[in-house]
């Protein structure tokens, strides 16, 4: 489970609005540790799946890399990129941190406490989509 990739960016519509919110999100693991792999990998993906299903929002790429993740998202108008990474964050770390105790007991935390966040326009989203997708091997 490397990547996931869903639909292209389209307007979304509805009774009141017409709006394209995409988000660009970075954030790692504390110290940087490469934890994200085999099981642990596999079930963050699920969870982060699970949140953004939840919450309504469509993932357009999720990258997970041992030391990062890196989410393309596509969210509402009334979530800020703040509010998107402390849900992803929150409700990962939480369950994780529970399930796969022996290996994260070792960090205070899971995740830093930084991010990176970018909105991407119709235009810039191919390219972020095509750095997101070289970034597989990296």
């Amino acid at each position: 489970m490397e990547t996931t990739k869903k639909s292209k960016l389209e307007y979304q519509r509805d009774e009141h609005r017409v709006h394209l919110i995409v988000y660009h999100l970075i954030w790692c693991p504390k110290r940087r540790k490469p934890i994200l792999v085999g099981k642990l990998k596999d079930r963050c993906q699920e969870l982060l799946e699970a949140t953004c299903k939840e919450k309504g929002w469509d993932i357009l790429t999720l990258a997970i890399q041992p030391d990062h993740i890196h989410l393309f998202v596509r969210a509402w108008p009334s979530d800020s990129a703040a509010e998107v990474v402390k849900e992803m964050k929150g409700s990962t770390s939480f369950i994780l941190r529970k399930e796969f105790q022996p290996i994260l007991s070792k960090l205070p935390s899971l995740w830093t406490r930084s991010y990176f966040a970018s909105t991407a326009g119709a235009v810039s989203a191919q390219i972020i989509q095509e750095y997101l997708d070289a970034q597989k091997g990296v």
